[in-house]
């Protein structure tokens, strides 16, 4: 089969052998594979530090055609998404559906699809575990994919946030991105917050609109003044920064209100500085990460109802180098997504 491996150095398309089911264990034919900026910072990463070579690909949706010894959940045909958090299967966390938070999967060896395991740019995927896979439930596979990964990690945040946006409340999204345009989306149906979205480039200010946004702003130097005009001087109560930057971060914080939260999700590697910097007191930072099982069951079902869509651009498997070239270069507006079935473009 076809994969989009990676050796330390760039991604590459090479031949190899298909995976089979061993037991308990579930093959994919993958029909949607989301690339992520993740997945930038991991290639750039020190080589020692990863098991290469690997197959990259975190976010996926297939159709099962194979299934091992013991598997009685799925069967051939299914067509399902793939939960990509990965955990020890047996701490309080993973035994909760939240392997996302699992603190002993690194050390036991556990590497997640796409990143240190094979993933899903490629023919087939296997997948280790089927409480892992989710039914598609008739979605289409390409505009479902970047919600196993982008639609999980946003809902997550904005799930945690909601807390602190009651109807009157002004929500700031830094970055109208993979992640960022579905939480627009998210924010819109879950809460009656203002929504003000923020981006460096005008297409994706356009995106952020059309996701919902009640505002857009270019992100220069003027955005905490511009968010305290709107808030009539009081700041947001809550900020999701989707970039993640030292200058990104440094906004969020003189943007927020006093007693109000920042959500860090971007992979920006920005500090935010706490004792003596910018942020006002009572100030609340979390650091959201990824998602839960159950967080993917209900960013599905709410796709399924037409109330979020995956903006996408799609790409042959034979393009899809070309794709994480675009996305570094930030061409890509909302999502990348690999369809291995899709026919070579001229």
């Amino acid at each position: 089969m076809r994969a989009l491996r990676y050796d330390g150095k760039k991604p590459y398309l090479e031949e190899v052998p298909a995976p089979a089911a061993g037991p308990g264990q579930v093959v994919l034919e993958v029909t949607g594979a989301g690339l992520c900026r993740s997945d930038l910072v991991l290639m750039g990463r020190p080589p020692e530090e990863l098991p290469l070579p690997f197959t990259l690909g975190r976010e996926a949706v297939g159709v099962v055609v194979d299934v091992g010894a013991g598997v009685r959940d799925v069967a051939e045909g299914d067509a399902v998404a793939v939960y990509g958090p990965q955990g020890c299967g047996t701490c309080r966390h993973c035994r909760a559906g939240a392997e996302n938070h699992c603190p002993h999967a690194w050390e036991e060896g556990v590497r997640q699809p796409g990143a240190g395991a094979d993933g899903a740019l490629a023919d087939y995927l296997l997948v280790d575990h089927p409480r892992r896979l989710v039914p598609l439930g008739g979605l289409d596979p390409v505009r479902a994919a970047p919600l196993t990964g982008a639609g999980l990690a946003a809902y997550h945040a904005v799930r945690s946030a909601l807390s602190v946006l009651p109807p009157d409340s002004t929500v700031l999204v830094v970055g109208i991105g993979g992640l960022g345009h579905l939480a627009v989306q998210i924010l819109r149906t879950l809460s009656a917050a203002r929504i003000v979205a923020v981006d460096l480039a005008a297409d994706k200010l356009d995106l952020a609109l059309r996701s919902g946004a009640d505002v857009a702003l270019l992100g220069d130097d003027t955005v905490p003044e511009q968010v305290r005009e709107l808030t009539g001087g009081v700041g947001a109560d809550a900020v999701l920064d989707f970039v993640a930057t030292d200058a990104t971060l440094g906004a969020a914080a003189r943007s927020l209100r006093p007693g109000g939260e920042i959500g860090v999700v971007g992979d920006g590697g920005g500090r935010l500085p706490a004792a003596g910097g910018p942020l006002p007191p009572g100030a609340t930072v979390r650091s959201p990460h990824r998602g839960t099982r159950a967080d993917l069951d209900d960013v599905l079902a709410l796709a399924r109802t037409g109330r979020i869509t995956a903006e996408v651009e799609e790409y042959p498997l034979e393009e899809a180098a070309l794709a994480y070239e675009r996305l570094e270069r930030g061409e890509v507006r909302g999502r990348a997504v690999v369809a291995p079935a899709c026919v070579l473009r001229e």
